[in-house]
């Protein structure tokens, strides 16, 4: 099955998080299967404002090196990817940018890989591996 990493799953790796050995082990089954996690410019987006924001400049420069080394694909967003995310959004409470990985789930019939609650109205309609603590 297709991984959809949302940002708060990639945060919980960078930063070391309860939840940081599950995303690992996701990486290293990627890389044994010559597979990508795939995750939306949107969500890659809140990686980079977050870090950028709480850490600085040179720290955010560091976190996108890593990203490249990572199995992780960027999936850019076209009308379709949109066009999801905001049937998403018109009718849950959840962020908007949290909208865009589970439309990529929902196009994809994927997974989202995530910690945040927001997902827990979408657990009808995406599938959702939870992140808890290890």
């Amino acid at each position: 099955m297709v991984k959809i990493l949302d940002s708060y799953a990639l945060m919980v790796f960078f930063e070391r998080e309860p939840g940081y050995e599950k995303v690992k082990e996701l990486f290293s089954q990627a890389v044994e299967k010559d597979t990508n996690l795939l995750m939306t410019a949107v969500n890659y987006g809140e990686i980079y404002y977050i870090t950028l924001r709480e850490y600085g400049q040179e720290k955010v420069e560091q976190i996108e090196k890593i990203i490249k080394t990572l199995p992780i694909e960027v999936v850019d967003v076209d009308a379709e990817l949109a066009r999801e995310a905001g049937l998403i959004k018109a009718h849950n409470k959840i962020s908007y940018a949290d909208c865009f990985a589970a439309a990529l789930a929902k196009i994809k019939k994927g997974e989202v890989i995530t910690g945040d609650k927001e997902f827990e109205c979408l657990e009808k309609s995406i599938k959702i591996l939870w992140l808890k603590g290890d």
